[in-house]
């Protein structure tokens, strides 16, 4: 099928809740895209922070392939090789995190330390960041601040507030006898792109210790290499109760997982669980992917290469820009003005990219992505940021 017929048939039957691009993408190769009609593509977005491996690695499709002419599917009530493997490849990677609950997404491996907290705490009040994103089901919703995820479904979960972020008092007024549990991004991914403060952090895990509260720590988007270390938590030097992960956990395979630690109780039979969750088929797709993550050290090439792109986007000379902010290969560009004609003109120049907000660029490029790549992109970004449009339309 060409561009016009798939983009035709999935505007008549998709449900509607995606804005769609008039282009389709078909294949991928590293930090590359390629439309139906073979147009190729910068992908700086990563499918939202998924592909840190980049598209298509040839080890985690040998693994999905291998695994899926042995055995798709089973329920975790059934021990398995794959299963087992990841277990102990995934809780090795954090010191104090030895049980991990498989799921298929972020917003499930939210939701499940929501139940966690609460079981293990007996209490029921969760506290939140301001600007903070942590998925679309009622929980995950209820603990996200942005009011454009939240009108028209409420009522909510009961229970949940939210505090300024990197506000150390606010969060210590909030934090008290009924709190189960306190839940904060390492860096803010759809808030904005805002990276905690250590002192910020450390005072979180404190606080919680006090208070008798279980500490959240939200890695879906910052996990695996993305910030420049395995986990962003590693910049802060702490080490939360539970630990949400997603995203790029099985190499574009739908994953979730959440790293549980010795504060949590009551995980008893029954309390939880997911019919894909631990799959042999994502086990296997991530296991690969941890490997990859390894052998070729992502986390320091997301480092390297996300100050080099850092220092090259401080160093554009535009009026346009109002502050540039992140970590490793997360970064964000605050506009003065609204971003959506910036990244379509980015889009005409064959590059993806995403909004954080009205006025941030978000930068997800795969951590795989080159030298030369990243020089173009900020060659084409130097030409988008010297426009002037018109209040973003």
């Amino acid at each position: 099928m060409n561009t016009n017929e798939i983009v035709a048939i999935e505007n008549e039957h998709a449900s509607g809740t995606y804005a769609k691009q008039q282009f389709a993408i078909v294949r991928g190769q590293g930090a590359l895209l390629y439309d139906a009609d073979g147009k190729e593509y910068l992908d700086c977005s990563s499918g939202h922070g998924v592909a840190n491996l980049g598209h298509a690695h040839p080890k985690v499709a040998e693994a999905i392939y291998k695994q899926a002419n042995t055995l798709i599917t089973l329920f975790e009530s059934f021990p398995n090789d794959q299963r087992a493997l990841l277990m102990k490849k995934i809780t090795s990677l954090v010191d104090g995190l030895d049980r991990v609950f498989l799921c298929n997404s972020g917003t499930e491996s939210v939701e499940a330390a929501f139940k966690f907290a609460r079981i293990s705490t007996g209490r029921k009040n969760i506290v939140a960041a301001m600007r903070a994103f942590h998925g679309r089901t009622y929980g995950s919703l209820s603990a996200t601040y942005n009011k454009k995820y939240r009108e028209g479904f409420e009522p909510l979960v009961p229970g949940f507030s939210h505090v300024a972020y990197n506000n150390i008092e606010a969060l210590d007024k909030a934090v008290n006898e009924e709190t189960a549990a306190v839940i904060l991004e390492m860096v803010q991914g759809e808030g904005g792109v805002y990276p905690a403060t250590i002192e910020y952090v450390q005072a979180a895990r404190r606080i919680c210790d006090e208070r008798g509260a279980l500490l959240i720590v939200d890695e879906i988007q910052t996990g695996f290499g993305r910030t420049g270390k395995f986990f962003a938590i590693e910049h802060f030097g702490i080490t939360p109760d539970l630990l949400c992960c997603a995203k790029s956990l099985a190499g574009g395979v739908p994953m979730g997982a959440l790293l549980i630690g010795k504060n949590v109780k009551n995980l008893v039979p029954g309390i939880h669980g997911s019919t894909f969750g631990g799959n042999p088929l994502s086990c296997a797709a991530a296991n690969a992917a941890l490997d990859v993550i390894t052998e070729e050290d992502l986390p320091r090439q997301s480092e390297e290469k996300g100050k080099y792109l850092m220092e090259k986007l401080k160093a554009i000379q535009s009026p346009n820009i109002r502050e540039i902010r992140g970590l490793g290969l997360m970064v964000g560009i605050e506009m003065k003005q609204k971003v959506a004609p910036y990244i379509k003109a980015l889009q005409e120049a064959n590059i993806i990219a995403l909004n954080a907000g009205m006025t941030v660029i978000r930068l997800l490029p795969p951590l795989v992505i080159t030298y030369e790549q990243l020089d173009h992109l900020v060659d084409a970004l130097t030409e988008v940021l010297a426009m002037t449009m018109d209040d973003g339309q």
